[in-house]
């Protein structure tokens, strides 16, 4: 069974929270501006929320339609963290409605943090359908190392056709994925739309056909050549067994097409470095036909990832050394 790399456990737990209503005439928690309570002077984001009690549900139910980005922060146990916070607004702004930075203040809302079992600051947590979608991403990053993260998260979602927006909340807007008028669809964009229904519907033959339509039309379309790129790793993957693929892969480490299996499973489950590793050592320990289809199949992979993605740029250099 292959590993997705959207998954959908269960609903989140708010019984930790105390269910009390808002004042009468309270002011609805700011939307945008950053983490709240902290880094004062901070420029608000069209796509970014400060969480409370008051407004946790409403930005749950925005992950109905798109991804909520979840972030826990601290001023008084990791300073640092709000910084990080703020870093997650901005990448968040950089991709038009396709993430919505939630920010919460530890701090300030405990019984939040307690619902949801931070056990630390900094954090991340991707939602989608109002659950987790992610494991928790703990820990500090710099910003390109969230821009990665995002572009990773952009592509999978392409990939699994999940095009739902939000709406832009620079103006003190509610929180709220766009659907036009009550009951309509969230908007997408019609060059992608035939894939990305092709994908909802399971039929994974033809959301690649489609995306190839695209790239064929317009070679520069970088986001159908990585849905291209990621529908054809769902493609080949499709009915594996995961672990008969990796003990397979383990008892034949120069089957090139074990491990580039391998590879993709790896990158189906976010493990996007150890897709490319595995790749890049069967270069290093195989020659002729068999190195270049291992070579063509990892360019593919930094085409899935996008090439200024970090990791791609590493690669790259990694994949130059295992050559000459």
């Amino acid at each position: 069974m292959t590993q997705q790399p959207f998954s959908r456990p269960g609903a989140i737990d708010l019984s930790a929270l105390k269910q009390r209503p808002a004042p009468a005439g309270a002011p609805a928690a700011p939307a945008g501006g950053g983490a709240s309570g902290s880094g004062g002077g901070r420029a608000s984001s069209a796509y970014s929320v400060a969480v409370d009690e008051a407004n946790f549900q409403t930005v749950l139910e925005a992950s109905m339609n798109a991804p909520v980005v979840l972030v826990f922060h601290s001023a008084s146990q990791v300073p640092e963290s709000v910084d990080m916070a703020a870093d997650v607004i901005q990448v968040a702004n950089e991709y038009d409605g396709r993430f919505l930075a939630a920010t919460i203040d530890v701090d300030a809302n405990p019984q939040i943090a307690q619902a949801m079992q931070i056990q630390q600051v900094p954090l991340m947590l991707v939602i989608l359908d109002g659950r987790p979608a992610t494991q928790p991403i703990p820990g500090a990053a710099p910003i390109d190392d969230i821009r990665a993260l995002f572009n990773q998260l952009a592509q999978q979602l392409t990939a699994q056709g999940i095009a739902g927006r939000h709406q832009p909340n620079a103006f003190g807007a509610p929180v709220a994925a766009v659907e036009g008028e009550e009951g309509a669809e969230p908007e997408v964009d019609p060059r992608y739309a035939p894939a990305q229904d092709a994908l909802a519907d399971g039929n994974i033959d033809q959301a690649v056909a489609e995306y190839q339509k695209l790239v064929d039309g317009n070679p520069a379309d970088h986001e159908a050549a990585a849905g291209l790129a990621m529908a054809k790793v769902l493609q080949r993957t499709q009915g594996v067994d995961l672990d008969a693929a990796r003990a397979a892969a383990a008892a034949h480490p120069d089957d090139v097409d074990a491990q580039t299996l391998v590879s993709d499973l790896d990158m189906l489950g976010g493990h996007v470095e150890d897709a490319f590793a595995r790749l890049i050592e069967l270069v290093r320990r195989t020659a002729g036909k068999d190195r270049d289809k291992a070579r063509e199949h990892l360019l593919a992979l930094f085409g899935a990832v996008g090439n200024d993605d970090p990791r791609v740029l590493k690669g790259r250099a990694s994949l130059a050394s295992a050559l000459f």
